[in-house]
Formats: structure tokens, sequence, C-alpha cells
């Protein structure tokens, strides 16, 4: 690792920065991970697109569909392909909370930065609070690495800002995903962000975070290499330009791209994100690959709308993304 546990807030406070992306894992027509597809990914996103973290293998990279080997050996390709570029953070979410460790110590061994672990889904319970807690204090415990909490409503219940205070203690916790409404996320940043860093996955909302919420990082999902190109990098420009102070021209950088989010969001079958995801990929010149079930594929149709709104979009293309695009 990269600083001692003791340290793992500081560090965290001093690397943690900038635009973060969850990657999509690529699957080949036989369904195993394609490996080449990744590292090209991940090559093009630090290099061309100047993204500074990836999420790996969390729910935009079906992590529910790999076994742990598979995960495991995301990791290590994830730090080979980033090391020196670009930072990692793993999820290690799982219902069982021995993987969860395996996981995170997996990720720790490997040269992981972070690793980012999901609320548990507790079946049958009226309140959660002191299992929560119990939760991440016992697996923080156990590791070393920087852990990220990671709230949001798939888990049935949402971590209050007060329970996130308490977690704000605990050694290595030095991060959270929150995926709530921007009043929860606001408060808990009053509350806790002394002491850990607070997002959330919403790009539209991370230029106003900056300015607004003294925010640093944007943590995370896929709009980083969905929204742009070599040729294009708006979501760069918008977010260097906030840090700098120039607000007026972030704001109008940021809703120069509304044309491209409005594509996304109007030809994204509610049943397939991930799907969808990949094909905008495809057409970009990225890997996107497979998806595996119970995952559904795209249809024609869904294909064509998709082709159509990018380029209705104002994207800039490069040469190879742009011959993808109009071949379909």
């Amino acid at each position: 690792m990269k600083y001692a546990k003791k340290d793992a807030k500081t560090y965290a406070r001093a690397h943690m920065k900038g635009i973060w992306a969850a990657a999509l894992t690529p699957f080949k027509p036989d369904m195993a991970i394609d490996e080449h597809g990744f590292r090209a990914n991940i090559h093009h996103w630090i290099s061309d697109l100047k993204i500074d973290g990836l999420f790996i293998a969390g729910k935009q990279g079906e992590f529910f569909s790999m076994s742990l080997d598979e995960r495991k050996r995301c990791f290590e390709l994830a730090v080979a392909a980033t090391r020196g570029r670009g930072a990692t953070i793993m999820s290690c979410s799982d219902q069982n909370m021995d993987v969860v460790i395996d996981l995170a110590r997996h990720a720790q061994k490997v040269g992981a930065d972070y690793v980012v672990i999901h609320a548990p889904i507790l079946h049958f319970h009226k309140a959660q609070d002191e299992t929560v807690y119990e939760y991440y204090r016992t697996i923080a415990e156990k590791v070393d690495i920087g852990i990220a909490l990671w709230s949001h409503p798939d888990s049935g219940y949402l971590l209050s800002p007060q329970l996130c205070n308490r977690l704000a203690d605990i050694e290595n916790v030095v991060a959270i995903k929150y995926s709530v409404q921007r009043p929860m996320y606001a408060e808990l940043t009053k509350l806790a962000g002394d002491r850990i860093l607070v997002s959330t996955a919403s790009e539209e909302e991370w230029l106003d975070n900056i300015v607004e919420l003294k925010w640093q990082l944007y943590l995370c999902s896929s709009p980083p290499y969905l929204l742009q190109t070599a040729a294009d990098l708006r979501m760069r420009e918008y977010t260097d330009l906030a840090f700098r102070g120039d607000v007026e021209k972030a704001r109008a950088v940021r809703d120069s791209l509304n044309l491209v989010r409005e594509g996304l969001r109007r030809t994204r079958p509610a049943e397939k994100p991930h799907a969808h995801q990949k094909y905008w990929q495809e057409l970009l010149g990225q890997t996107g690959g497979r998806v595996r079930g119970p995952l559904l594929e795209l249809t024609d149709a869904e294909k064509a709308a998709t082709r159509a709104a990018l380029e209705q979009s104002g994207l800039k293309l490069h040469s190879e993304s742009a011959r993808r695009a109009n071949a379909g």
C-alpha cells in the first residue's frame, strides 16, 4: 500500500480527487472477460479521456454475475493497467461479509488504492443503524486499505447522515458514494466533510457540488467515458474550470452536453442499462461486449435509436468511433 492505515484519511484527502468512473466489464461472445478489451478501455479512459480514477467490478461492472476469482482478476487487470497513471477503487460488495473481507484483502495485496463496500441488504430488519455500524467496523478492523462507504436504495434503506457521521470516525473510512437526494448529501458534507470525502454518482449535479459544497471528488458512474471522446473532453474541461474558480464558463461547458445526456437518457431501455451503455461504448470506439444473463441485450431497433441519438448529440467523434457509429 502507498500509505499506512493510520494515514488513510490524510492520503485520500491529498490524492482522491477529480473525475472517477465506474467501469463496465466487457464480456466476449463466450461470456469470458475480454481482458484485452478491458485493458484497452482503461488505457483510453486514463490516457485519452484524462479520467483520474476507476471504480472496478461494481454494479456497473456486473460483479453480481462474476465468480470470486473473476472479480479478483478484474482487480489485478485494473491495477496493472493504471499503474503510475491513474488510481483504482475496487468494489468488494457482497452479502457474505467473509467474501467482502477476502476481496478487500486481495485488493490491498495487489496494489489497489481503495475499496468501496455497499451497505448490505438486511432481510426482515425494521431498523439497521447498529447492525450496519458493526458491519463496517468489523471489516475496517480486518484490513488496512482505505474504505469508501456506499449507500444506495438497492439496499432497501439509506444510511442516514447521522450514521455516516459516526462511521466517518473509523480510522480507515475515507469516503462515501452517497446515492441519495441532494439535501441528504449536503447535510453529510456539513457533518463529516472534514473526515471523509462525500460524493454521489450524478454527473449533472457534479459542477454545483464543486461550487457550492466544495467537493473535490466525482465518485462515480459511467458518464466520464460515455459523454466524452478523445476529441471532446467537455466533462474534463468544465471540471477543471470549476476547480479554477471560472464558474460561469464551467456552467456553459457543462450545459453544452445536454443533448448528449438527453440522447443517453431517452434511448436507454428501462430493463437494459448495461447493454445500452455497452453499445454506446462500441459506437465511441471502446470495447463494450456482451452482458451476462439474466441481463438483456438490445434489439436491433433499440440499437438504431441509440445510434441516431449519438449522431444527433453533437458529441465530437474521432475517426474510428465515427466509422463505427455510421456502420452501426
